[in-house]
């Protein structure tokens, strides 16, 4: 009988476990099914529902037209090409800062990773001041990239070099470098061994971070919006243009439904690419395989790689600063002071602490879901239904921002949920984009957490919010600010929703450039770059103090 006892006692333990998950789970799908499950819902709806009847035949009409195909075509075929070359010029560098120790190797690490929290608007805009009209290419030499695939590649490499660098960088500099040395000893070339030996290895690692370039080009819409042109449009492009320029609501609602059914089938791939990789792998002290470079190899291989940074990287982002500097005395600053009544109710410099305070309001929201939400999900042993709350995190990321956008105009017009007119719309639809980063930053710190310290406090009487009060939030305290500083970043830079309902007295920073780069002078030009270089300014010092706060061992995003 007393045998029985820790049975009975881990039963009950193991019911009140799950009935605390379900609970912390109740709140993320709540705030899913409203803010992100109702819009998406609601626009495809109003597209393909007429008289009460769905209209089925309209996705087979949508999908016939050739210029719909044409879209489709060209979504696929430019995020395969933007992931086969962000692979190719990124895996050098993952190498580098993995396996490479350097004076500086912290601070370009920081400055790789600043790209990749730049809203799309600036490095759209970065690039125009590159390779557009009156960049640096078209004064020195005559040359305009500027409306051609090209730009949009180079745009894409430059916004998903560290997402490569990270992932990939972070696995590699924890292998034990002990088995290539062997492979080597044994009379295997430095190219064979790597190939036989560390390649295998380093193999989950790449194909999630290709699976996640991938998603983030497919899904691109900044970048394409600015620097395409009439002759480019991705699917998030395309349903921007069906819903705000033509408001043909039934193609945008079949094109949100291809969309989502694409971004679903890679969130499945990628979420089995992530199990094999936490699972199939023994892994070392990542501070103890780094060393000095040694050879000419190694020398070369560092100057290409700081070469690479510093062409693709860093010359973008330096000319935007020159181009916003252009102006005698600062004059393009200036300028952001006068209220213009042609694009705004309010002067360009208010977008400022309007984004502040929208992003400021975002994190918050964003690090109650996302702390619930990882909390929920912290033991390993999870069901399907659990494993289906996780993959419907990821969504935001890669379903059409512009949908949820309009989504939000059409479904929330009615009370309770009239919000058209409150402040608070915006903060919620960014906040949307920054739950999964800030799941994906907490979930590896909590599951790391002995278990058996919340056990002896459930054991002790105490309640499951008291356990994570007392045990878990000490312990992940750290990983919390990192959460809330790339949940603030990625509201900060948030446009594809927020283009739809930002008001125009409150337009936020990626909008009001946005606005002034759709509008022709000089002056407009130049006060996009003032806004994108304080936006870029902005962003870059949040991820300075990401970096400062984050763990040696944090390899990922």
């Amino acid at each position: 009988m007393d045998l029985a006892r820790p049975q009975v006692g881990r039963g009950r333990g193991r019911r009140t476990g799950n009935a605390a998950r379900l609970g912390l789970m109740a709140v993320p799908v709540a705030f899913f099914a409203v803010f992100f499950a109702y819009p998406v819902a609601a626009i495809v709806r109003r597209g393909l529902e007429t008289d009460g009847a769905w209209q089925l035949g309209r996705i087979t009409d949508v999908l016939g037209q050739s210029d719909i195909r044409h879209v489709l075509w060209f979504t696929t075929w430019q995020a395969l090409a933007s992931t086969a070359l962000t692979l190719l010029v990124a895996l050098p560098g993952a190498y580098v800062f993995a396996r490479l120790d350097f004076p500086g190797r912290q601070v370009l690490r920081a400055v790789v990773t600043v790209p990749f929290v730049l809203p799309t608007v600036v490095v759209g805009t970065a690039f125009l001041a590159l390779i557009g009209r009156g960049g640096l290419l078209d004064e020195l030499w005559g040359v305009r990239l500027d409306t051609t695939v090209w730009a949009i590649l180079l745009a894409h490499v430059f916004f998903n070099y560290a997402v490569v660098v990270r992932t990939v960088g972070g696995l590699w500099a924890g292998l034990d470098p002990r088995q290539e040395e062997a492979a080597r000893m044994l009379g295997a070339s430095p190219l064979t061994a790597w190939r036989k030996v560390t390649l295998p290895a380093l193999a989950p690692a790449v194909g999630a971070a290709a699976l996640m370039v991938f998603l983030f080009t497919f899904t691109s819409f900044g970048v394409v919006q600015i620097l395409g042109g009439p002759a480019f449009s991705t699917l998030e492009v395309e349903i921007y243009r069906q819903t705000s320029e033509i408001f043909d609501l039934a193609t945008a609602a079949v094109l949100t439904i291809l969309q989502f059914a694409a971004v679903g089938a890679i969130l499945a791939v990628h979420a089995w690419t992530v199990r094999r990789r936490e699972t199939a792998l023994k892994l070392v002290d990542a501070s103890l395989t780094a060393r000095r470079p040694r050879g000419a190899g190694q020398w070369t291989l560092l100057a290409g790689v700081l070469a690479t940074v510093a062409v693709l990287l860093v010359l973008p982002l330096a000319v935007l600063v020159q181009r916003s500097l252009a102006a005698p005395g600062f004059g393009y600053y200036r300028a952001l002071t006068n209220a213009d009544g042609g694009t705004f109710l309010v002067a360009p410099i208010h977008a400022v602490g309007t984004s502040l305070s929208y992003a400021a309001a975002a994190t918050a929201i964003a690090v109650v879901i996302g702390a619930l939400a990882a909390a929920a999900l912290t033991r390993r042993d999870a069901g399907r239904l659990v494993r289906g709350f996780d993959a419907l995190l990821m969504l935001p990321l890669g379903v059409s921002a512009v949908t949820v956008g309009f989504g939000f105009l059409i479904a929330l017009d009615r009370p309770p949920l009239d919000l058209r007119q409150s402040w608070i719309l915006v903060p919620l639809a960014q906040a949307l984009v920054g739950v999964p980063f800030v799941v994906r930053t907490m979930l590896p710190v909590l599951r790391a957490v002995d278990v058996r310290l919340r056990e002896a406090a459930a054991v002790l009487g105490a309640s499951p919010w008291r356990v994570w009060r007392e045990v878990d939030l000490p312990l992940v305290r750290r990983a919390l600010l990192i959460a809330a500083g790339f949940a603030f970043a990625v509201s900060l830079g948030e446009f594809g929703a927020t283009v739809f309902i930002a008001r125009p007295d409150s337009p936020t920073l990626p909008v009001a450039v946005a606005r002034l780069i759709g509008r022709p002078g000089d002056l407009n030009y130049g006060q996009a770059m003032a806004l994108s270089t304080i936006l870029m300014v902005v962003c870059a010092v949040a991820l300075l103090v990401l970096e400062r706060l984050r763990t040696d061992r944090s390899g990922e995003f």
